[in-house]
């Protein structure tokens, strides 16, 4: 999963709501929750597939009918499964909108944790377990969304889409995104689509301090140089030497930088969060925002590893690989260069570009596969923006609200590719050390509470306002 775009901002703590007392619905849905945690769906050893058809049965039982629930998957991934729910909206004008989420989670073993990654723990204000954060709780909140209306009754304007997918985490499985943009591209249609990627950042002691919407991702592209020789016996060595030649191409890209770009979501950013401080950094973001060609504000702002990625496209060098043996010249060393690609920047000439910093006819540069469809950036608009700026008033009074692009990627990429523009919503809170991706995993118990209210209410704004 990406890298949250809320952990980009550090800002001053917003007074802390009071906290409200327990509510009979919550437990309902915790235990969705909870289920959805403790059902193991990494690709080691885990089914998304069995979770999905936990919550088909849930939907079903909130009175859904077969018809109106689509499950999947393909014979080469059986536990890679997902599903599509829907229910109808009573306007024949209105687009669709979609609830996207992914069901699966990185591996965790039990030896390395403190508690079992596979038993939602409450505990010191946190939800424990793998999962909690990245995604299962706005997955949950999804699910209990679409239950909850139907039980209610309710009759959106717009048609409402769930699509609950696996293989985000992964770049070699099955995904289950890109297998519906690709293979059912009608039974996904919609206006738009709410995803992760938004919501807010908390300080140490969980007050929220900004909150974020999502608007846009760079496109993640591996690429590996490779250097090939004759080789010969090490006793005789020379210059001309296959791990030689790669250190130096590798030296070359550590020292580029892609030129700066700024799109619509970035400047905005650069310009609201930098009108919230009063220091340089602040300085430098408001002046960027305004004249992107400001040498000593793109400087300062270099200086912040987050910022510099927010600024241009990155490559950097992650695995390495080389010789055959002890005694023997290398004939071949290669490395793998894992780029993050600001959006509208396409993989091919991002390749091209790191031929011509390595600039050395010996040394190759190519494409690893899967190569991702271009990145392309959602509009800011009012539409989205105006409600859930609303909302964040209503439930998170005094904290900034501010649009960001990811320099993590998503499943959002695959529905931008046919024509939905995604958007990740504002609503659910977390501190900065999550544990997502790493050891004891955890989730603010308040910040999932007090997100599933707000979201449910932003889902029913979209719904009626189509």
């Amino acid at each position: 999963m990406h890298v949250r775009a809320a952990t980009f901002l550090a800002m001053a703590a917003a007074p802390a709501l009071a906290q409200p007392a327990p509510r009979a619905d919550r437990a309902a849905f915790r235990a969705l929750y909870q289920e959805m945690v403790e059902t193991d769906t990494s690709v080691t050893s885990g089914s998304c597939t069995d979770l999905a058809g936990k919550i088909a049965a849930r939907l079903k039982a909130a009175g859904y009918a077969d018809a109106d629930i689509t499950p999947f998957s393909v014979p080469d991934h059986p536990k890679e499964g997902g599903l599509v729910a829907i229910l109808p909206g009573t306007s024949r004008t209105a687009r669709p909108m979609l609830l996207l989420g992914h069901l699966d989670v990185v591996t965790a073993k039990r030896e390395d944790w403190t508690r079992d990654p596979y038993k939602m723990i409450e505990e010191d204000g946190f939800f424990y377990g793998r999962g909690t954060a990245d995604m299962k709780a706005m997955d949950a909140i999804w699910v209990d969304a679409m239950i909850r209306f139907k039980r209610e009754g309710y009759k959106p304007k717009r048609t409402i889409k769930l699509a609950l997918t696996c293989g985000e985490e992964t770049t070699w499985a099955f995904n289950g995104a890109e297998w519906l943009a690709k293979n059912k591209p009608d039974l996904i249609a919609a206006e738009f689509a709410l995803n992760e990627g938004g919501g807010g950042r908390a300080d140490e002691n969980g007050k929220p301090t900004v909150m974020n919407l999502h608007v846009g991702e760079k496109i993640v592209q591996n690429y590996r140089i490779e250097a090939t020789n004759p080789g010969g016996h090490s006793s005789v060595p020379i210059r001309d030497n296959a791990i030689y030649e790669l250190a130096d191409a590798i030296a070359k890209i550590r020292d580029y930088d892609f030129p700066l770009q700024l799109s619509d979501t970035t400047r905005t950013y650069f310009e609201k969060a930098g009108a919230t401080r009063k220091d340089a950094m602040g300085a430098a973001m408001v002046a960027i925002a305004r004249n992107p060609r400001d040498k000593a504000a793109e400087a300062t702002l270099n200086t912040d590893r987050s910022y510099h990625s927010m600024l241009r496209t990155t490559c950097v060098a992650t695995l390495l690989d080389g010789g055959h043996a002890n005694n023997a010249l290398p004939q071949r060393a290669g490395a793998n260069i894992n780029c993050r690609i600001f959006p509208g920047t396409d993989v091919e000439a991002v390749r091209k570009q790191l031929e011509t910093v390595v600039a050395d006819p010996r040394m190759t540069v190519t494409l690893v596969q899967p190569i991702r469809p271009p990145a392309v950036p959602p509009p800011l608009d009012p539409k989205i923006v105006k409600p859930a700026e609303k909302l964040v008033a209503k439930y998170y009074p005094g904290v900034p609200f501010v649009p960001v692009m990811s320099t993590g990627g998503t499943d959002g990429i695959f529905l931008e590719s046919i024509g939905i523009p995604v958007y990740g919503p504002p609503g659910l809170y977390n501190v900065p050390e999550s544990g997502a991706h790493g050891l004891n995993e955890k989730m603010l118990v308040e910040g999932v509470y007090r997100g599933r209210d707000m979201l449910t209410e932003l889902i029913r704004a979209y719904a009626d306002a189509g």
